[in-house]
């Protein structure tokens, strides 16, 4: 794609805006999504906070890094859906602050299921040595690499767009996405090249863990069954992570397919892309996990019942204090 290719896009996302209605629905549905599965997230990250089970365990630790991940990329990405429809052309500086961290948790997400995925393959291949070799503090390690690996990826675009684009281009207003805006022919180029290094060492990492703890688990006795659909569960959960590489392929190949529906195909990238590989992660690791679900459904549980009894809620902390007198 170059320069010319992402100035038509711009003026054709001009040209054509959606209803009122069609607009309202698809940012119902996008703000009812974001909250719903943020919801869950942030239940996860304060049971995970509470409770020193899940604060050791290198798992856990990563796990509650994907999610945080997720609670940063829905938020944002969300806030960047409804504003470019409210707005439609903002601050340019902001802009890029703006997608500098969505990018960075998009990007973690996938790299984060990888680290995830040795761990297992350590945990189950070589039980005697996952706990030298798998510590709380080699873990914090591993999440400072993730980060620095998707900085790495980012901060070349900001480098050539602070080379490449006049001063007046900062202080402008543009819509807020990543090829309007990192929009030189080197940035785009690059992209697509990391995106291909970084989507072939991801899936090699899959394959080379999840086929040996797949014969591992063909070996073992007990929970066999969940440990091959726990296997299946995360491989299609990567597998929709790694889309975020593909990502402007798979929309150029829809606008390929349907070029009257312009609108159509962003929205339904943004919402495969963005939003579905994030409602996994809670069910994957937070209802499945005979663990975590035992201390999630205490927070799950009390919440519903303050809000259907809030009165015996105020009684039983009451009580107690009224007999004394």
């Amino acid at each position: 794609m170059n320069l010319s290719s992402v100035g038509v896009n711009v003026t054709l996302l001009g040209k054509y805006r959606d209803t009122l209605t069609t607009a309202v629905t698809k940012n119902v549905i996008v703000v009812a999504l974001c909250i719903s599965i943020n919801y869950i997230n942030g239940t996860l990250v304060h049971t995970f906070r509470k409770h020193q089970i899940f604060t050791v365990n290198p798992r856990y630790i990563l796990f509650i890094h994907l999610v945080i991940n997720d609670i940063m990329q829905l938020a944002l990405s969300g806030f960047l859906h409804v504003i470019s429809y409210i707005l439609y052309r903002i601050n340019v500086s902001f802009c890029i602050f703006l997608l500098i961290i969505t990018i960075l948790a998009t990007l973690n997400t996938p790299v984060n299921l990888a680290g995830m995925a040795v761990e297992c393959y350590i945990a189950i291949c070589f039980p005697l040595r996952h706990g030298q070799i798998c510590t709380v503090k080699k873990t914090y390690v591993l999440i400072g690499l993730i980060w620095m690996a998707s900085a790495l990826s980012i901060l070349p675009d900001v480098f050539i767009l602070l080379a490449t684009e006049p001063l007046q281009f900062f202080h402008s207003r543009v819509f807020c996405a990543r090829d309007y805006v990192f929009r030189s022919t080197y940035s785009l180029e690059k992209r697509d090249a990391s995106h291909i290094v970084l989507l072939v060492l991801v899936w090699l990492i899959l394959f080379y863990t999840y086929f040996r703890i797949l014969f591992a688990a063909k070996e073992a006795t007990a929970d066999v069954k969940k440990a091959r659909n726990t296997i299946l569960l995360h491989g299609f959960q990567l597998l929709l992570c790694m889309l975020t590489y593909v990502q402007p392929m798979l929309r150029n190949g829809l606008q390929y397919l349907f070029p009257k529906q312009l609108l159509a195909t962003h929205f339904t990238c943004y919402v495969i892309v963005q939003i579905l590989p994030r409602f996994l992660s809670p069910i994957v690791y937070g209802l499945r996990d005979k663990t975590f679900r035992t201390y999630l459904k205490r927070y799950l549980l009390c919440n519903m019942s303050i809000r259907i009894h809030p009165q015996n809620v105020t009684m039983s902390s009451t009580g107690p204090a009224a007999k004394r007198q």
